[in-house]
């Protein structure tokens, strides 16, 4: 299973301590998930903030990203058409049909930067497309959430 874990420290609006809160991403059911969970060691608070499907809210990607670095997802060899590719793009990102074009046409290019969850979720897509794809590390890359 693919999946990163970052931890984000807040003040504790209920004592004033630190409140930690652990936030992780990772592939579900043939879908992207997240969750966050949040503890307080001063005052025992503490609960479950979100789990489920969807796109992480940007502080949360922007955790994710700051401790593990982004990752690129590159289509490998030649594409014969780029409906197949296309047909990923939308079904994740539900964007135009102009935008799946500028998105296919980068993932064949330079490729896609973002969290190594959301990477492995496209390329796993673009695999059961007969599309083959790879992830690789990308330090020091710009990283966009997947189009919504």
């Amino acid at each position: 299973m693919t999946e990163q874990t970052a931890k984000i420290e807040s003040r504790c609006d209920g004592c004033g301590g630190t409140l930690v809160r652990q936030v992780n991403q990772f592939i579900h059911r043939n879908q992207l998930w997240w969750d966050a969970e949040f503890s307080c060691a001063s005052c025992g608070d503490g609960g479950c903030e979100h789990s489920g499907p969807g796109q992480a809210p940007e502080d949360v990607r922007n955790a994710l990203l700051a401790k593990h670095g982004p990752s690129r997802l590159c289509v490998v060899g030649q594409v014969s058409s780029l409906v197949s590719v296309m047909k990923v793009v939308r079904e994740v990102s539900q964007v135009s049909l102009p935008r799946a074009r500028e998105l296919a046409d980068e993932l064949t290019d330079t490729g896609l930067v973002g969290t190594l969850a959301e990477m492995e979720f496209l390329k796993t897509r673009l695999r059961s497309r007969g599309v083959t794809a790879e992830v690789r590390s990308d330090v020091g890359a710009e990283s966009r959430p997947i189009p919504s």
